[in-house]
């Protein structure tokens, strides 16, 4: 499990830019991996980083201690890649295409053997539920800290996890059921030989 993040939170001070550049060393490297899981592309993700701690930089003064800072600024984060992909895709050429009524063009297989499978997985789904799979098992995150992060209920965090699990183990496992098997396969004569 990761290491608890803010464990120094009490030292930070609102409106303090020796904290805040402090805050920026400890939480961009985590806030720049849940960005590419949630973006899929590294670029983009550095862009939407950089962007949510300028925003974070800008609200300093007001940030309430009472909320962890990384959280804070996780949140910012999320938000920012939330609105990027929105944007992303109703400029897309492909987009418009697909409204239209144009089939998609094919992945290239290449591509795909590239990426990793819950790479993949975890950016067909949507972003909200992505954003909150990547802070609870990459980061460690609890509900709460989750909840805080995103900016929603802790029930919602609850709800979203369960929808991101079923959908990513529809996506990486096709076969998975949850059916009961059947405690004595020699029920089934098929397998057998005919005597």
């Amino acid at each position: 499990m990761p290491p608890r993040r803010d464990e120094h939170a009490e030292a930070y001070r609102p409106g303090s830019r020796e904290d805040f550049d402090r805050l920026y060393r400890t939480a961009y490297p985590r806030v720049y991996r849940t960005l590419t899981a949630i973006l899929a592309e590294p670029a983009e993700a550095e862009d939407c980083a950089q962007d949510a701690f300028v925003q974070a930089f800008q609200a300093w003064n007001r940030w309430r201690p009472d909320a962890p800072a990384e959280a804070w600024v996780h949140r910012i984060a999320v938000n920012r890649a939330l609105s990027y992909r929105r944007r992303a895709r109703l400029r897309t050429v492909a987009e418009v295409l697909r409204r239209l009524g144009r089939p998609a063009p094919s992945a290239d297989p290449v591509d795909a053997a590239i990426q990793p499978d819950v790479l993949s997985a975890l950016r067909s789904i949507p972003p909200k539920l992505a954003a909150a799979i990547v802070l609870r098992h990459y980061h460690g995150y609890n509900n709460r800290e989750i909840a805080l992060a995103l900016g929603v209920s802790e029930r919602t965090v609850g709800a979203r996890l369960k929808q991101a699990g079923e959908r990513l183990r529809a996506l990486l496992e096709p076969s998975f059921s949850l059916g009961a098997h059947s405690a004595f396969p020699s029920d089934n004569r098929d397998l057998y030989a005919k005597d």
